[in-house]
């Protein structure tokens, strides 16, 4: 319970300086790279998932193959 109550508080103080720390990365023209930084690790999560999926299918197929 106390790990609950504690963490709780850290969550409520991070909501409270989420304002001011969104405010200070538009104001410094960081902001623009941070975007950049997630959309490229998002684009790069997306192209591995697809890549992997086409992979599976593959050994997917050849194991049917191989059972029949």
């Amino acid at each position: 319970m106390k790990y609950l109550v504690s963490f709780l508080f850290l969550l409520v103080a991070a909501i409270s300086n989420a304002a001011s720390f969104e405010e200070s990365m538009h104001e410094s023209g960081k902001i623009n790279v941070v975007i950049g930084v997630i959309s490229i690790i998002f684009t790069g999560i997306v192209v591995y998932l697809i890549l992997l999926d086409r992979k599976l299918k593959r050994i997917e197929k050849e194991l049917k193959e191989k059972q029949k």
